[in-house]
Parts: C-alpha cells; structure tokens; sequence
C-alpha cells in the first residue's frame, strides 16, 4: 500500500531518531572515522528520503540504512587509495545484494558501538558547546536546524559549529574506542556534564524568550537513560537520570500562562508530574545499591527531598543543607555553596544564608552570575532591607540573557 508522502515524512523522521545513534556508531566502528561515519549515514538518509516515498517504509528500516551506507562507504573508501586496507576491512563481510533489506540485523556489538559515539562526541578535545552539538547531531539524531533553534543560534553557526568538532576529533587521531583505566572515570564525567549541559539549557534557557525548552530535557533524559543501559554498573549515571527527571517533573508548575518563571516554593505540586517522580526515585534506589555519593547522586537526593515534601513546609531543608555541605566538598563549587546559603537560610533563617552569601561576593567566577544577586536580594527581603534588595534584583536583571528571567527580577524591585 502506498503510503501518503507526509506520512512517509513523519515516519523517516522517527525512523532517524531512533536509528541515527546506532547507524553512526555502527559505521565509525568500521571506517574509525566519526566525521566519515556522519557523511554515511546522512548518506543513506538522503537515500530513504528519495526511495521510501516511491516503494514504501522497509519492514527492517534501520537494516536498509545501515546497508547502503555500507555500501556508499566501500565506494567513498575505494576512491581513496591510500586506504586501501580500511575497503577490505569494511566489505570483508558484505554481502553483494540487490536488495538492501537482504542484510543481516546489526550485530550486539551495537551497545559498546554507541557507548564509543558518546564517548568520541564527548571528548575533552572539543569545547563544552561543540561536544553537546556533536553529541545532538551524532547520538540524539537531531538535525543541525533543530539544534540551532533550540540554543538560539543561526544555522549556519551551528553547521560551522559541528564541521569544526568533527574536523578536531579527526586531527587529534581520537580513536573510536571506549577509553580504560583512569581515564574511563575522566571521560565518563565528560559525557555526563554534556547530557545536563543539554538538560540546563533546555530546564533554564540562557538566551531567548522562553524560560524552557522542553524539548531540550527530553532529549537529554533520553540520552542519560541510554547511557545507564551502556553502563549499568556507573552510580553517577543513575544519578544524573534521576537528578533530570525530578527537575523535569516541575515543568508544567514552573512557568505561568504569561510565561513568566514561578520559583519552587512558589509552584503548585499538584501540576508535578509523579510519574517522572517515581522513576526517578527508582533511578536514585539504583544509584545508591551501587555506593554512589558522587555530584550528581548528591544532587539527585536533594532534588528528592523536594519531590517526597507534599507542601514547601514540609520539606526537609537540614538534611538539603547537609546534603549541599556534602556536595561542596566533594565539587569545591562556588555555585553548589551558593545554594547551600539558600538550605540554610530555609532552615536556620535569612541572615544565617545571608552570611554565606556575602562570603561569597568577591568570589571570581561569581561576578558575573546573575542568581548570585538574585539569592541576596531574596534574603534581604526577608529580613525587611527592601532598599538593598531593590538594588540586588536590579543588578541581577542585568547580568541575565533570559527575557523572562530578567523581567522577573525586574518585577521583584519593583515590588521592593
């Protein structure tokens, strides 16, 4: 039956989304080539754009694109002499067919292959914003389009963006292989801090005019649940799920009609999603059987002190400033004292956080960091300094990017 051109659209779409980690993977095992890999797959994609309209969706579609990409692969390979050995390597076990559906489902190797991709995506030699848009690209599927509207940026800046890392990884010789040893550790943290990378920015956008990207925390709950499928024996990796999936279930309660943020004590825990909640708290169950007291673990069990509270009141803020004094030592973080001042003002009052607080000002990588001000000010509310505060809200609005964020602040001084 032929099946309408939209449709077949809609359905290459999320045959793509699913298969592209798998396909890319598949193939950089194969030519030890990320950037090569990318071309292939993209490849056969154009392939199933142009055929699957006229003869239909294959019953085995993720088989049919690994086939012709294979197959574009020996002739790229072929063109180039020097290569010679990598067209033996590549076509030792292929087939000749005429029909591409002939070809065998991809072999269980697939796991460690993806595990490889996120690795190589995620390597130190690339900056933080090329490895989550190598990371989008490579593993999540996403396309360059969806990812430059999703951080805000112009296509062809983010296009630049991902031939630039594929051409990085290429001249360093990273080899396309699941590192050992200590740096397995090193690098595993690598591509845990670009899954929450895509989660922040999706949970509080930097720029533009939304306060959330849904889609952008979707992604990376998906991408972090893989990654617990690759490496089941990883706490951290529980932890980070976790961690995501409880900010996650705050969505709905964190923005009003207006599309103004609404802080937590503020959101209506009704509007939480306990679906995400339980999953979570099975992620953190998880992470813990395996001894894990790493950051992410630290900060999944903060975040289910909130989500277990049935009202503000009820939340358990001694044991989120222990757990955040936890968290400090171990990440040496600025940003994580921070918000251990807010924990302990909730539980030994405003000036006892206010204290931290001011500890803090003069701190380097905090006088550009808008929430720094943003907490002072809330605090000196509090304690009935509305002038001071209406300072602090002032100047944090003009340290954010965020529309929202900063007319938020900007309505906080007005209220002083």
């Amino acid at each position: 039956m032929t099946v309408e051109r939209p449709d077949i659209r809609r359905r290459i779409e999320a045959v793509w989304r699913i298969e592209a980690a798998r396909l890319i993977a598949g193939l950089a095992r194969v030519v030890r080539d990320v950037g090569l890999a990318e071309d292939l797959a993209q490849d056969a994609l154009v392939a199933a754009l142009e055929q699957w309209p006229k003869d239909g969706v294959p019953d085995n579609p993720g088989a049919w694109l690994m086939a012709v990409a294979r197959r574009r692969g020996v002739d790229t390979i072929r063109r180039r002499v020097t290569l010679e050995r990598k067209v033996e390597e590549l076509g030792r076990d292929l087939v000749e067919f005429e029909d591409p559906m002939a070809e065998i489902e991809i072999g269980p190797a697939v796991q460690d292959d993806v595990l490889r991709l996120m690795f190589t995506a995620c390597h130190p030699v690339l900056s933080p914003d090329a490895r989550v848009a190598l990371t989008l690209k490579m593993v999540g599927g996403l396309s360059t389009e969806e990812i430059a509207r999703a951080y805000v940026v112009p296509v062809p800046t983010m296009a630049q963006r991902i031939v630039r890392a594929k051409k990085a990884l290429t001249k360093a010789g990273v080899p396309f292989e699941i590192p050992v040893g200590p740096e397995l550790a090193e690098r595993m943290l690598s591509v845990l801090e670009v899954v929450y990378l895509v989660f922040n920015e999706g949970y509080t956008a930097t720029a533009g005019s939304s306060w959330v990207r849904p889609e952008l925390c979707r992604e990376a709950m998906r991408l972090g649940r893989i990654l617990c499928g690759l490496a089941p024996e990883e706490p951290e990796a529980y932890g980070l799920v976790a961690l995501m999936e409880i900010q996650a279930s705050r969505l709905r309660a964190r923005v009003g009609p207006d599309g103004a943020p609404i802080t937590l004590l503020d959101q209506d825990r009704v509007l939480w999603d306990r679906l995400l909640i339980n999953h979570a708290l099975v992620a953190l169950g998880n992470a813990e059987s395996l001894g894990g007291n790493g950051p992410y673990v630290l900060q999944a069990a903060i975040a289910a002190c909130h989500a277990r509270a049935a009202t503000a009141e009820a939340t358990d803020w001694d044991r989120i400033a222990s757990l955040y004094a936890s968290l400090a030592s171990v990440t040496g973080s600025p940003i994580v004292e921070l918000n251990r001042a807010v924990a302990v003002a909730m539980a030994a009052g405003p000036g006892a956080g206010l204290e931290i607080v001011d500890g803090l000002r003069e701190h380097p990588s905090l006088r550009s960091y808008h929430l720094l001000p943003a907490v002072r000010g809330d605090l000196l509310v509090k304690l009935g300094r509305l002038a001071e505060a209406k300072a602090e809200f002032e100047a944090a609005a003009e340290l954010t990017a965020n529309e929202q964020e900063r007319k938020f602040l900007l309505g906080r001084a007005e209220e002083c």
